[in-house]
């Protein structure tokens, strides 16, 4: 149907430049023609005719409103005759062409261009509960973090089937185009002016920005009406942590260091794994904790948490909020010592790619090792995570972290004190020293 469009334009083309040079011919020279019905315009053989020798061509319309024929038999306004009105495209299409365009099918549209509210819909369980973890580029190459955060879900204890309820959030091109090779709910989240593509490294100015853009992008997951779990990529899957959850908590949150008491706010909570509830307390707190990134600039979310968490503003909102044992929800900050009760495993405390993916792969072969036993066995705890290994040296620099934040300031005030007066006495006793003994030339001259 377009081709024929196309080629009766350039019949049209040919027809009006004669109208306007007077060269058509007279009507001796075209066949006698009864005027075109509606199904003769449609067909093609209405093309054998030359444009120049079509006596009466059908009306045109104006707005898309049809002109009204006149009495006689010619279709032609008065004030034109055949031989002086040029034909127009739409002089050929026949009515119910121009009221009914032509049917064309719908697009379906791909995973990509589905809303966000869509994906979260179809992966929600019943109570719209959603899990979500982040990908770009540098984590998505094959056999990298995702792939070991994927066999986790199919090895651990009831949770293959959590898959179904897995959004995995690309942030760059790449990483949403490997996603859909190995996941059915993936959504690229649009980064205007920013590429997440590349591995982040810890504190940069990138990393940083990835960081503030999760808080915000989670605000609105928040706003749609879904709770969500948040993980990082590089935590391990081993048992169903719902059950492990507080049924009471807003928002509840893993911990690089555990006080061994849920509410206490001197734990040092992981922004890398939360799971929090949908409602005007939650979405209030998101804003502020967003917010807060410009009364502490350069500080990523995590430290701005440790920050607010004992903000009046908190206790005020009236946010329930809990810190997660280390004993089901661990880390190589401080692993789960037990693999009965452990939950989840998280590579923290560890920088650069290559330690985080040697480490989780022993974690895995760990998990194995450990389902291989017999319950009797396994009930002795005999088995224990041989990770860390590759990042046993950012465990060290992390130490130091932990101590800082789990110290209060009073004592951080005596133990500079102490130090300041032990210096100022050993000054004093050298002092002292200088003073009874003299200074060498005199000595000698006493001598």
């Amino acid at each position: 149907r377009y081709v024929m469009m196309h080629e009766v334009e350039i019949q049209l083309s040919t027809h009006n430049d004669a109208v306007s040079r007077n060269e058509l011919p007279t009507d001796t020279e075209c066949p006698a023609r009864s005027h075109p019905t509606d199904d003769e315009l449609t067909a093609t053989p209405l093309l054998a005719s030359p444009p120049s020798c079509r006596r009466n061509p059908p009306p045109s319309f104006s707005g898309g409103a049809l002109a009204p024929r006149s009495s006689s038999s010619s279709f032609l306004s008065p004030a034109y005759s055949s031989s002086e009105m040029p034909i127009t495209l739409s002089s050929l299409i026949p009515i119910h062409f121009l009221l009914f365009p032509p049917f064309s099918p719908p697009t379906i549209p791909s995973r990509y261009e589905y809303p966000l509210q869509n994906i979260l819909n179809e992966a929600a369980m019943e109570d719209r509960t959603v899990i979500l973890t982040t990908l770009n580029e540098a984590w998505a190459a094959p056999n990298s973090v995702i792939d070991l955060f994927l066999e986790s879900f199919r090895i651990g204890d009831r949770t293959r089937r959590l898959l179904n309820h897995l959004v995995i959030i690309a942030l760059d091109q790449k990483a949403f185009m490997r996603c859909q090779e190995i996941h059915t709910y993936c959504y690229l989240l649009v980064n205007e002016g920013i590429d997440f593509h590349e591995e982040a490294y810890f504190m940069t100015p990138h990393y940083l920005k990835m960081m503030w853009r999760r808080i915000d992008f989670l605000r609105s997951v928040l706003e749609l009406g879904y709770n969500f779990v948040f993980t990082d990529a590089d935590i391990m899957w081993f048992r169903d942590p719902f059950p492990r959850f507080h049924s009471d908590a807003d928002f509840q949150i893993a911990c690089d260091h555990f006080t061994g008491s849920s509410d206490d706010v001197q734990n040092i909570p992981n922004g890398g794994f939360n799971f929090v509830k949908s409602n005007n307390r939650s979405i209030l707190f998101y804003k502020f904790w967003y917010s807060a990134q410009e009364t502490y600039p350069g500080y990523h979310d995590q430290d701005v948490l440790n920050f607010i968490k004992v903000d009046p503003f908190i206790t005020d909102l009236g946010l329930k909020m809990k810190f997660l044992d280390t004993s089901n929800f661990g880390g190589l900050c401080e692993p789960s010592r037990d693999l009965n009760k452990v939950c989840t495993m998280h590579a923290n405390c560890c920088y650069g790619m290559d330690s985080k993916i040697h480490d989780l792969r022993l974690m895995l072969l760990d998990w194995k090792h450990y389902l291989t036993l017999p319950p009797n066995l396994k009930r002795l705890s005999i088995i224990s995570w041989t990770a860390p290994q590759k990042c046993r040296l950012s465990i060290y620099s992390c130490l130091f972290s932990q101590i800082f934040w789990s110290c209060s300031l009073f004592f951080w005030f005596i133990l500079f004190t102490i130090l300041d007066l032990l210096f100022y006495g050993l000054f004093l006793l050298s002092l002292d020293s200088l003073k009874h003994h003299g200074s060498p030339e005199k000595s000698v001259q006493e001598d």
